[in-house]
């Protein structure tokens, strides 16, 4: 499917009229398998990122398809779908991941802010200080816990002596939620800690460097409940200085923590609206099939 964008609302008001919410969740409104347009509203009020008409090809295979999508300044926003669908490769390209694949081609147009991120004039490695990422699986360097969080911070010339990094790290433990774990442990390895103080220690050293988005690919997938809660609940606490976009495939988890979810199918972005509208009145079928467990 090639996908060509339709808005619910025709304003950007971003909370529609009883009487659009009702018409457009209506059951008898619910659109089938052979429509070929995004359903939602793309466009938020506050953007932080804006895409448009996003495909990516790896080699001849097109992957994503006419993507666009507009992410809003500190909201939580999650990718859902099934296995292949397109909602890592499209979460990649947001800081330029893809760069790293030979194969891979980009098209189209993600600016941060006003800037254009695959411009020729920006610099990759600044890009990724101000838009970091948390992976799936914790990686933690093969260094202290201090060093971890300092490394950042040190290779991009952003602190002045020792008391400011230290002041730095602290923060950004603090932050993260674990300085009270490993405030004692701080010249032990990142790689001593447990899974869940790992990815706490990962997202530490991801906001050390003062990013303004941060990404998540199935950031919680390798974790057991206990230590999935923590990081769910530093999820919601960041968002008060953090734009954060979430790779899931847990609909219970992006029900928790993100305001609007987008839901991806074979490289096309199916439907974008407020989380709780697509997990109870979803407008595709698409979407219904995938959240009622027809598919997926």
């Amino acid at each position: 499917m090639n996908t060509t964008t339709i808005e619910v609302q025709t304003t950007l008001d971003s909370t529609p009229s009883p009487s659009i919410r009702e018409t457009s969740l209506s059951s008898a409104q619910i659109i089938g398998y052979d429509h070929q347009q995004t359903v939602g509203r793309i466009t938020v009020d506050n953007p932080k990122m804006v895409c448009r008409d996003v495909n990516v090809y790896y080699a001849k295979k097109c992957a994503l398809k006419q993507v666009s999508l507009d992410i809003g300044t500190n909201e939580v926003i999650s990718f859902i779908g099934p296995s292949g669908c397109g909602k890592s490769t499209f979460l990649r390209c947001l800081n330029r991941m893809n760069d790293t694949i030979p194969i891979c081609r980009v098209t189209g147009e993600i600016k941060l802010d006003q800037d254009d991120i695959y411009d020729k004039s920006i610099d990759v490695v600044q890009l990724r200080a101000r838009v970091g990422m948390v992976f799936q699986k914790p990686n933690p360097f093969p260094k202290s816990i201090y060093e971890n969080v300092a490394y950042g911070p040190r290779i991009h010339g952003m602190v002045n002596g020792k008391a400011e990094m230290d002041e730095l790290v602290h923060e950004s433990l603090e932050r993260a939620g674990l300085l009270k774990e490993v405030e004692s442990r701080m010249n032990e390895p990142g790689t001593s800690l447990s899974g869940g103080q790992q990815q706490r220690l990962c997202i530490a050293r991801a906001i050390a460097v003062n990013p303004e988005v941060i990404l998540m690919d199935e950031p919680c997938s390798a974790l057991d409940p206990i230590a999935t809660a923590k990081i769910e609940e530093l999820i919601d606490e960041l968002r008060e200085n953090y734009t954060i976009v979430i790779v899931t495939h847990s609909m219970q988890q992006a029900a928790r923590v993100s305001q609007r979810t987008a839901y991806f199918h074979l490289g096309n972005l199916i439907e974008i609206g407020e989380t709780d509208q697509i997990f109870t009145n979803p407008r595709h079928k698409l979407t219904e099939d995938y959240i009622t467990g027809r598919f997926g």
